[in-house]
């Protein structure tokens, strides 16, 4: 059961925008998916409550706020949403969890100052160091015609980490998110820019190529 954690110890990255497109992604192919939300702000479980019931079910993960545990069984696919701030023991306990770690970055250099610790100490974890955690960066709200993009490449591949992708700043997520709907769960047509860079991403994250998932017939945003 993979279990991909988004974090980013700076607020205001884009993490939940992240988590809750990923959940919906599997979701769509019908996955078992448990959205987790560490953050005390709660926005990943807000979003789940705005979810209409004719989209493909993504279950909430009920987490104590002193302790991880393990999800359900029956449970194929996890997506941790954490806080700001994230460290201590609760680093490491998302730490035992985790497969694959996403680290959602703004191409600005208060951001990639922010994050240049969190991301050299991800890089130093034992469980990272031997395999069995992958981390990967994406740029968010990045115009890849700015400096700051190529800026924010040449740093994080200095860390020796791989930039997934980048996504644009676009209106898609924040109509989308207001309806509790994520990328996948609209016309294809609609979305088709932001399907396209979020490719790369999607095959890092399967390990092989994502595979574009059915138009859905329903719902739809206004």
């Amino acid at each position: 059961m993979p279990v991909v954690v988004i974090a980013n110890p700076k607020g205001g990255v884009g993490k939940t925008t992240l988590a809750t497109n990923l959940a919906g992604y599997f979701a769509r192919h019908g996955h078992a998916v448990m959205l987790g939300d560490t953050d005390r702000q709660q926005s990943s479980r807000a979003w789940l409550g705005l979810r209409p019931a004719a989209a493909p079910p993504i279950r909430t993960w009920e987490i104590n706020g002193d302790h991880i545990a393990r999800p359900p069984k029956g449970t194929t696919h996890v997506v941790l949403d954490t806080p700001a701030g994230l460290h201590g023991w609760r680093f490491a306990d998302v730490m035992k969890l985790a497969h694959r770690v996403v680290v959602p970055l703004q191409p600005s250099m208060f951001d990639i100052l922010a994050t240049q610790d969190f991301l050299t100490r991800l890089a130093d974890e034992k469980r990272v160091r031997h395999g069995e955690v992958a981390v990967g960066v994406i740029g968010m709200r990045v115009d890849m015609r700015t400096r700051a993009a190529e800026q924010l490449q040449r740093f994080v591949e200095g860390l020796g980490l791989p930039v997934l992708g980048y996504l644009r700043d676009t209106q898609n997520y924040v109509q989308l998110a207001a309806h509790g709907l994520t990328l996948w769960d609209v016309a294809p047509s609609r979305v088709a820019r932001d399907w396209e860079q979020w490719q790369p991403i999607l095959h890092w994250l399967d390990g092989e190529a994502a595979t574009q998932p059915a138009a859905p017939s329903s719902p739809s945003a206004a």
